[in-house]
């Protein structure tokens, strides 16, 4: 981008040079450099900026270059102490800028690792630099985790139900958003706060319940189900006894409590800020300690690794046919989002994610709570509640047709009652299988299912002329659905691959959905309408350490080294590049031909990395073996 077109893009009424050729000199500025050199306090080298911007006390400062370079940064960045030295209290966005192409870096306040705007990859207009600086929210993800877990103890305190409290904190959240959109306010302060008191003090506990439903009434207008869901509000929150009992100061206390410990350091208009929501609304699923221990609330940091082996941006449309509490859809759409994004200004990223929202993000749900709190996840996110439907995936052919997806995520239920399921795929059960307690395919008939409804689909479009669709599916299921130790699993894994390909199979932690359901789980990857080769190569990864470890009231807790780097987002790198090159290495992967009469799981196939074992890893298979002798009562304690 040149030097004029940049001007145009930003605002030439913002422009602000002062010498030839349009540059801004901080020596003309000071007077002399002499006494630029006295503001800013030393020696200066450049005082020349390419081009400088300024609007609402927001300075924008350009520097261009042909191809800049790691070393330019320390030239912008002395044009920004002197920026601030002679114009106190200004707000400063720093852009290095080629002029062979359009790729620019953005900083906020200063010019460093901290304050980089990764985000920030397309030139874009003066308001849109103004509006960095609108809010005073700030994501601060380590401020929002432990204070969730002291507005869990508040709730607690408050006798809200354990299995009520993720969907009681995410309408009231919904409520508080919309109280502030209200007042026009554009900072999260004691000011604030104490006006929003005012309003609250004035008011009934009953109108606060009342203030809540009108919001959820307002925020799910035009979507599929409103009646439902608002009814299944009342039911399942607003009109349960314990929330009933609150009083006034209960309400005011959990309100600005979340006002001003989560809502303040959420900036829910970036990606980041998207993420730290998701984290926030699903940690109340771990506080439940007497919750359902059969389900399987999917871990947040595992959605996103099935999102990135299936490649989801801003093109494909996502469906899942068992969306529970709705991570998959939520940590989608941010994907997506954050994809509209990328190489895209402010406003044409907006007509790209309206579309997202409205058009890539498909779920199903079948249990009344699960889908109350998909509704409200969605919400909590900006919307995309409208395609969430209510009921079997068994009796929602048509939808999941009409949605027509690029992309299926899904963490089936491992235990559903036989008698829920089409009788078409039980014809070769045996007759106790039928009449059983649970699947005995262990989720497996989902899958199944999905599958027999995309080739039915890609059948009526080559009917009609029209191309077919391969459609990436990732699944959790139990490591007993890849083994296939039963008749009726192994019959389900050959008919799967009749129609699709296995991609890979990862077998994850054993313990990867605590506190809730125990199942050991794997993740399956399937491209649906590309029938399985002969000849293909399955990749099988190892993935049982995630850097996660259990913690008592928290689940499995992210992990992080010295240097407060991430372990889990090191390993996640190793899985996605062994996966995306398709590399055996031992220990960790391998890449093997398979049938539906194989076993699905990276052990069976592995080479041992020899170099990583130690005498206590002897010694653990010594003590399982004796374990395992004295259960089976081959040998006796003395």
């Amino acid at each position: 981008m040149n030097r004029h077109e940049m001007i145009d893009r930003i605002g030439k009424e913002y422009l602000t040079a002062n010498i030839e050729a349009g540059e801004y000199s901080y020596v003309q500025e000071a007077g002399s450099k002499e006494k630029l050199e006295k503001a800013v306090g030393h020696a200066v080298k450049h005082f020349k900026l390419d081009i400088r911007f300024e609007n609402n006390s927001v300075a924008v400062l350009i520097e261009t270059k042909q191809s800049f370079t790691k070393a330019d940064e320390k030239q912008l960045a002395e044009y920004v102490e002197e920026e601030r030295a002679l114009h106190k209290g200004i707000k400063i966005i720093a852009i290095l800028a080629n002029t062979n192409n359009d790729k620019i870096k953005v900083w906020r306040y200063f010019v460093d690792d901290s304050h980089f705007l990764k985000e920030e990859t397309v030139l874009d207009t003066m308001e849109h630099y103004v509006k960095l600086f609108d809010t005073a929210r700030q994501n601060d993800k380590e401020r929002v985790m432990k204070n969730t877990y002291d507005l869990n103890e508040l709730l607690h305190k408050k006798d809200i139900d354990e299995k009520l409290r993720s969907q009681f904190v995410g309408t009231t959240l919904l409520y508080i958003k919309d109280m502030v959109k209200k007042t026009g306010a554009t900072r999260i302060d004691d000011a604030l706060k104490d006006k929003l008191d005012d309003v609250w003090k004035m008011m009934s506990a009953e109108e606060i319940r009342a203030g809540i439903k009108n919001t959820l009434d307002n925020l799910l207008d035009n979507s599929e189900n409103k009646t439902k869901k608002i009814e299944l509000l009342q039911k399942n929150v607003l009109n349960d006894q314990k929330v009933k009992k609150l009083k006034i100061k209960d309400w005011i206390e959990i309100l600005d409590t979340i006002l001003m410990d989560i809502y303040r350091y959420i900036d829910a208009d970036s990606s980041e800020g998207q993420d730290i929501l998701n984290l926030f609304f699903i940690a109340f699923n771990k506080y439940t300690g007497k919750a359902d221990k059969n389900q399987a609330f999917t871990p947040d940091h595992i959605t996103e690794f099935m999102c990135r082996i299936t490649d989801v941006d801003r093109t494909k449309v996502v469906l899942d046919g068992t969306c529970g509490s709705g991570s998959f859809l939520v940590q989608a759409m941010v994907k997506e989002i954050a994809d509209c994004r990328r190489d895209k200004t402010e406003k044409e990223a907006e007509e790209l994610i309206r579309q997202v929202k409205e058009k890539h993000i498909f779920g199903i749900e079948v249990e009344e709570k699960a889908y109350g709190l998909s509704t409200t996840n969605m919400l909590i996110h900006g919307d995309g509640n409208s395609n969430i439907k209510f009921g079997s995936i068994f009796d929602s052919k048509k939808f999941i047709m009409e949605a027509d997806p690029d992309i299926i995520l899904m963490n089936p239920p491992y235990n559903a009652k036989p008698i829920g399921i089409p009788a078409a795929y039980k014809t070769t059960w045996t007759a106790k299988a039928k009449d059983g307690k649970e699947d005995p395919t262990k989720g497996f008939v989902f899958v199944h299912f999905i599958s027999d409804v995309i080739k039915e689909l890609n059948d009526l479009k080559e009917k009609a002329g029209k191309p077919t669709k391969q459609v990436k599916l990732a699944v959790l299921l139990p490591v007993a659905a890849a083994i296939g130790t039963s008749d009726i699993i192994e019959k389900e894994k050959i008919a799967m691959l009749e129609n699709n390909t296995l991609e890979a199979v990862f077998t994850l932690p054993n313990e990867i959905f605590y506190p809730g359901a125990s199942a050991c789980a794997c993740c399956m990857l399937f491209t649906l309408g590309k029938p399985h080769s002969e000849e293909k190569e399955t990749f099988f990864g190892y993935c049982k350490d995630d850097g996660f470890k259990k913690k008592k009231n928290l689940g499995r807790v992210e992990q992080f080294n010295v240097d407060s780097e991430s372990l889990w987002k090191k390993i996640e790198k190793e899985w996605l590049y062994l996966f995306r090159n398709h590399k055996a290495e031992p220990g960790k992967s391998a890449t093997v031909v398979v049938n539906g009469e194989s076993e699905w799981l990276c052990e069976a196939y592995m080479k041992t990395d020899y170099n990583t074992l130690k005498e206590e890893d002897f010694q653990r298979t010594l003590n399982d073996y004796l374990a395992y002798l004295v259960k089976e009562g081959n040998i006796y304690e003395s």
